[in-house]
């Protein structure tokens, strides 16, 4: 089997899905635009190839790499780049070089678009905030009236929460038309509640493999608020959160792949969407959790979510079995700027029976996931608020 990876350099999770398809002896097959002497050490050696680009923003490039592919290593079976951004340049190869797998070229404006992600919504019958595409001042006006301030807005391509802002009030709401940013922006309902996402392998025929939960505040907040970073995941996916994912999961048609939803789990009751305590979708990524969340799977469910993906690709099921041995994997991450009431050693000596892992995250994840993290798992909530209270103070 020929597997090929865009842009496998970022994020470092990349990594370890190219050593478990290479342990199950698929050809994984890179392009990037990082030189190869640069890749970490467990990359290099899980890569059947690489092929250097000068960048991946020139289509032609990567068109010839996938192409000398072929030519060396036949047909590619499956191509994928589990970062968001390049979802768009995956789904041009596959329709280039007719790969089965995988979201196509005039599939994947639902996908990308929060526009079009919204309308899926609503045709499934999916709980979600009402949205307007921004155009004018007026109609703007118009939509905050009917769905009361705050609202959101934010680009209707966009990565995460780059970008997106809360409109507080009309005063607020004039500047932002003001200043209109030059490319499509659309403006949601703002709902109060905490950020529940639905993360799953998904195998042939929309078939859950394997799922997990996290949760975590607004990471909107938590950026424009230069807010500490706290969340954590679990094995206890709720009832109904699992229902609306694996709907979801069907509406979009997202067999074989690894799967990132955003919901607000409501705090309360809103006309059209739920009482509080209900669930409603924000949007889909198709692709895994970033940062360290895939680890944080890993240990809040002693598996390996890598190994399971790995299984899906090569053998069309899941063959890991699953461990009752179960843990919340809690998240803290100290940003810059911010004076500390407990040092690194203090942090250590205290939880070093829990911790399993604690780094300096790469400086693009400052803003959004902080710059230290410690990640440490519990069996009891009280003792996970307890590691966050102290960690952050």
């Amino acid at each position: 089997m020929n597997y090929v990876i865009i842009s496998p350099a970022y994020p470092l999770s990349i990594t370890f899905f190219c050593d478990r398809l290479s342990q199950l002896g698929v050809n994984v097959l890179a392009i990037g635009d990082v030189p190869f002497d640069n890749l970490n050490d467990q990359l290099k050696k899980a890569l059947t190839e690489y092929y250097y680009v000068n960048t991946l923003e020139d289509y032609d490039q990567v068109y010839r790499a996938a192409a000398f592919f072929i030519h060396k290593y036949g047909r590619i079976d499956w191509l994928e780049s589990m970062n968001e951004y390049w979802l768009p340049v995956d789904a041009r190869l596959r329709t280039d070089f007719n790969i089965s797998v995988g979201t196509r070229d005039n599939e994947i404006g639902d996908l990308i678009r929060k526009s079009g992600m919204k309308r899926v919504f609503f045709e499934a019958g999916i709980p979600t905030a009402r949205q307007h595409i921004v155009s004018d001042l007026e109609s703007g006006k118009a939509f905050a009236e009917e769905v009361g301030y705050p609202v959101i807005v934010k680009p209707d391509i966009g990565v995460g929460a780059n970008g997106a802002g809360k409109l507080n009030n009309e005063a607020e709401l004039i500047s932002f038309y003001a200043d209109l940013p030059a490319v499509p922006y659309v403006m949601e309902e703002f709902l109060s509640g905490d950020i529940c996402t639905y993360d799953a392998v998904i195998g042939l025929n929309c078939e859950p493999l394997f799922e997990s939960m996290c949760t975590y505040p607004s990471v909107l907040d938590s950026v424009q608020n230069d807010e500490d970073v706290h969340f954590y995941t679990t094995a206890e996916v709720p009832q109904r959160l699992r229902e609306l994912g694996r709907k979801a999961v069907i509406a979009f048609g997202a067999d074989c792949r690894f799967v990132h939803f955003e919901f607000i789990n409501i705090t309360k009751d809103y006309e059209g969407i739920g009482k509080a305590g209900d669930y409603a979708l924000m949007e889909v990524n198709m692709r895994p959790a970033g940062g360290h969340d895939p680890d944080m799977m890993n240990y809040a469910q002693s598996v390996d979510v890598y190994r399971i993906y790995a299984e899906m690709v090569t053998y069309g099921r899941r063959i890991s079995p699953d461990s009752d041995d179960h843990y919340l994997c809690a998240y803290a991450a100290r940003k810059d700027g911010h004076v500390f009431s407990h040092s690194h050693e203090k942090i250590m000596e205290r939880y070093r029976n829990d911790i399993v892992l604690q780094e300096e995250m790469p400086p693009i994840d400052w803003p959004s996931m902080g710059r230290y993290v410690y990640m440490a798992r519990f069996k009891q909530k009280t003792e996970m608020e307890e590691f966050f209270a102290f960690v952050l103070d």
